[in-house]
């Protein structure tokens, strides 16, 4: 596992980086637990980057039924990691195995680290990490939503809540270059 001091970086340089993993294998979006309770993160493949209200932002889509929603509502801020080349299992459990259920770090050996600016927790082993605090948030509205997009990623009705996070600092890892594909 990757265990490492991280330097700063500027989010621009790492943008089209951290949008071409959503697709495959996904991005970690982390939240810091619940008292008595571990962290928690969540795949996702949905998320934007870029420059909101002169903010630099990531905006993240969560669905209500979540419990990384329960955690973000608590927190109001969350961080988005970017996974390492050979971390395509992890991902794929973090995406399919609810945090309300277990530790999903202990079950497979991802390691956190304390972020510089929010209480959310930084994956060690991802390559990059976008700390972000809510700013705004609202929730998709079924009556203004395209028919289309509706019928294809809301057939049981679970519309997501969309969190603007301004992002105040991106980590990387420093050997970024070694694990990146």
């Amino acid at each position: 596992m990757i265990v490492a001091n991280r330097r700063e970086g500027d989010f621009r340089e790492y943008i089209r980086y951290a949008v071409r993993k959503l697709s495959e294998p996904g991005l970690l979006l982390a939240a810091p637990g619940l008292p008595g309770r571990p962290h928690n993160a969540m795949t996702i493949g949905w998320a934007t980057f870029g420059i909101i209200w002169g903010l630099p932002m990531c905006v993240v889509l969560v669905r209500p039924s979540r419990y990384t929603y329960e955690l973000i509502e608590s927190s109001r801020d969350f961080t988005v990691n970017v996974p390492a080349r050979g971390l395509e299992q992890e991902v794929t459990y973090f995406g399919t195995t609810s945090g309300r259920d277990c530790d999903k770090f202990a079950e497979t050996g991802l390691s956190t680290r304390p972020s510089r600016t929010v209480k959310a927790p930084s994956i060690a082993d991802c390559s990059v990490s976008f700390e972000c605090k809510v700013v705004h948030h609202n929730d998709v509205i079924p009556a203004n939503l395209d028919s289309r997009v509706d019928a294809s990623s809301y057939p049981r009705g679970d519309y997501h809540r969309l969190y603007y996070g301004q992002i105040l600092a991106t980590t990387v890892h420093p050997d970024l270059d070694q694990l990146r594909d």
